[in-house]
């Protein structure tokens, strides 16, 4: 990208906030993406996307979308379908592969059906249903909302007595229950950007997991770069992670979250397709240990749209 010239971006139309649980994250995001383009002279605009989006769109007559929501409405291919019908071009992966991200569930069946590793799983409509997994597979597991991000209404349950709060708060989100199976070991995430993976990041949560306070409100995480493994794990985590982000057709940039088992083996969580790009966020951070900084990390992005 050394040859593309901010003035040839056009003028951007950072889009934020929105509707969803995440809102508060998705403006972070924007605005920091909104100051650093606007630092390297870029003609830019802030969207919030939470009225009006068409109409907004028609007044400022942008070239391309930078968009940073965060969830449903916005990480879930549906403003990917708008503006490919308004004829927008957008950062990103594109409507399919956005709308399967946002599904765990069915990004989960699509890695099981390419024998890609990811803990067992079932998506539950009763509380009943997660006895019978518990069952199969022991305790602790995950219980969380199949279309949410950033950790919210997510649970770690211990025993029996935690599987009906779990379940009622993943499903309190309006979205389907999904129940996973918990893998005792370490935490990695691996940036994904135009093509190529970044170094991968361990985290260590002062909590039991990488909740939504670890992520953006407390400062205790670790975030071990380099990640602890040898350079041959690493590449090995780096390969699957590219992988596993290919496999549903993701382009331009985003993050895999994978676990480490006690033996060693790597099993394949989520893909962030919009990740968070404020100041607790990991991709940023990946960017910065491969010699990218935040603001040549924003226009990267930007540049590679297809127009």
């Amino acid at each position: 990208m050394a040859n593309f010239h901010p003035h040839q971006v056009g003028k951007v139309a950072v889009l934020l906030g929105g509707n969803s649980a995440e809102r508060a994250v998705s403006l972070k995001s924007g605005s920091a993406i909104y100051e650093a383009l606007k630092a390297q002279d870029v003609d830019v605009v802030k969207i919030d996307t939470q009225h009006n989006l068409i109409a907004q769109l028609d007044q400022h007559q942008a070239d391309v979308a930078f968009i940073a929501l965060h969830g449903t409405g916005g990480e879930d291919g549906t403003v990917q379908g708008l503006l490919e019908f308004y004829g927008l071009p957008y950062t990103g992966s594109g409507v399919k592969a956005s709308a399967i991200c946002m599904d765990k569930w069915r990004t989960k069946l699509i890695w099981q059906g390419l024998n890609l590793p990811t803990p067992g799983f079932v998506l539950a409509k009763e509380k009943q249903q997660l006895d019978a997994f518990c069952e199969q597979v022991g305790f602790p597991l995950m219980v969380k909302p199949a279309l949410e991000g950033s950790s919210i209404g997510i649970s770690k349950v211990k025993s029996q007595s935690q599987i009906a709060g779990a379940f009622d708060a993943a499903f309190n989100t309006g979205s389907p229950v999904l129940a996973e199976q918990f893998i005792t070991g370490k935490e990695f995430t691996v940036a994904i950007l135009n093509g190529k993976p970044l170094p991968a990041i361990q985290l260590k949560p002062a909590n039991e997991f990488y909740d939504y306070e670890a992520k953006y409100i407390q400062d205790d995480t670790e975030y071990l770069l380099p990640c602890g493994l040898s350079p041959e794990k690493e590449l090995e985590l780096q390969t699957l992670a590219l992988k596993a982000y290919e496999s549903l057709d993701c382009k331009g940039w985003g993050r895999v979250d994978v676990m480490q088992d006690e033996q060693e083996q790597f099993w394949l969580i989520e893909v962030n397709t919009v990740p968070g790009m404020t100041d607790h966020s990991l991709v940023p951070m990946a960017a910065k240990a491969a010699g990218i900084d935040f603001k040549q990390l924003v226009f990267e992005i930007l540049a590679a749209v297809e127009r």
